[in-house]
């Protein structure tokens, strides 16, 4: 039997037998691979294939947890709701607009891919595809003045599958820091790759910063700081692995080089076209320093693409044919433009609320000078994230991305509704 049917297997019959009930949450990858005694990619897939199968439900930041499954017989898993799915007015940022991306034109690539026949037969590099890594080491070059040959350059499905990657090159399994508590998965991952996980550490090994996305309002990193981290990571000889998480979004500040741009060496740079595209187009890519690249080059036969091939060859002529361009560019004005539009909304429905926009123009910031029921929120369709909440204010960090246009005014009316009902 293959490992990868094993794991798929023996946690699909655990689950049946109810070892792990519904509700439950399952070993994390780490922990399996060691169990069972594979690649934490084998692992991952096996999982990939049991949330498909609608075995385990994946949460973000979270892990992997049992559904309910055993709950509900064959017809009536046609009805079975998604998680959530009363929540009319999203203002999380979890979901995307559907008007934000050109869906026909997406499926053009996608068929057009599928028609290389030969190409499809056979598993993708452990690296992911050569051409997409060679577009996308054009594409950091002249958006991010990143200088990085295809070779150094890792595809993955997620920035998880990349770090658990990164993980197994990492001999020392020494102290990271982050920079607050709010990446749980990135986290979790390294304190099961048996790594010391502090905050705010600042004689950490490595160091995990998201420049573009510090905090969950959209707090940009100023140049400043990030001359100090690049000048502390070459006297240390300290990791520093830069998430450029959202940079494509900031429109109204000045733009900020990269953390690997100016500090070649110890810089370890991630991003991702999820947000660009679509959440369900799960493509990442990883820049690796010299050193880390000749390590996985010596023990690529451990490793496997977790990238659908498909969607890699597809991405690759999309971003050869100018579209990731003018799609950034479409999506920035939108998203920007809704945020303003909705905290001129939330400030007529709110006169005595403090609102105000964050750096990158994409989070709304409104702090209430009372304590609000954020129970009712979610009785009434409505998802938002709480910031902080006391006797005497509540702190709510809104994002209206994914809620069309058109229903602005409606969802600004249902917030208030719901608050001061």
């Amino acid at each position: 039997m293959k490992k990868y049917s094993m794991v798929y297997n023996e946690i699909k019959n655990m689950i049946i037998s109810k070892q792990l009930p519904s509700g439950s949450k399952a070993p994390s990858v780490r922990n399996a691979a060691r169990l069972y005694g594979v690649s934490t990619t084998t692992v991952q897939n096996a999982y990939f294939d049991l949330c498909a199968d609608g075995y385990l439900i994946a949460k973000a930041k979270s892990g992997y947890f049992v559904s309910d499954i055993n709950k509900i017989d064959e017809q009536e898993k046609k009805s079975v709701q998604k998680p959530d799915c009363n929540i009319k007015y999203d203002l999380m940022g979890g979901t995307a607009d559907s008007t934000a991306f050109d869906f026909t034109l997406w499926q053009r690539y996608i068929k057009s891919a599928l028609r290389q026949r030969e190409r499809l037969l056979s598993y993708s590099e452990p690296k992911g595809e050569y051409d997409l890594r060679l577009a996308i080491s054009g594409y950091i070059r002249e958006k991010r003045n990143i200088t990085a040959s295809p070779d150094r350059i890792i595809i993955g499905a997620g920035v998880g599958t990349l770090l658990e990657t990164l993980c197994s090159l990492i001999d020392e399994k020494s102290t990271v820091s982050f920079p607050n508590k709010s990446f749980v998965q990135g986290m979790e991952i390294f304190a099961d790759n048996a790594f010391e996980v502090h905050t705010r550490d600042k004689d950490a090994h490595i160091i995990y910063v998201s420049p573009s996305h510090m905090t969950r309002w959209g707090d940009v990193m100023p140049i400043k700081r990030r001359l100090e981290l690049v000048e502390y990571s070459a006297k240390n000889s300290s990791l520093v692995i830069e998430d450029d998480y959202e940079n494509e979004f900031l429109y109204n500040v000045k733009p900020t080089p990269s953390l690997y741009a100016l500090g070649k060496g110890n810089i370890i740079y991630i991003g991702s076209f999820s947000a660009m595209l679509l959440p369900g187009i799960r493509i990442s890519f990883m820049v690796l320093t010299e050193e880390l690249e000749e390590r996985l080059n010596i023990n690529s036969s451990r490793y496997a693409q977790t990238a659908s091939k498909t969607e890699q060859i597809a991405l690759c002529q999309y971003i050869r044919d100018g579209h990731i361009k003018s799609q950034t560019r479409k999506i920035r004005r939108l998203y920007s433009a809704k945020a303003k539009e909705f905290a001129e909304l939330l400030r007529e429905k709110f006169p005595k609320a403090e609102i105000e926009i964050g750096e990158n123009t994409l989070q709304i910031i409104m702090k209430l000078n009372f304590t609000a029921d954020i129970s009712a929120l979610k009785k009434n369709g409505i998802a938002v994230f709480v910031k902080s909440k006391t006797e005497n204010e509540t702190t709510l960090v809104l994002s209206p991305s994914a809620i069309p246009q058109s229903e602005l005014t409606d969802a600004a009316e249902a917030l208030k509704a719901a608050i001061l009902s």
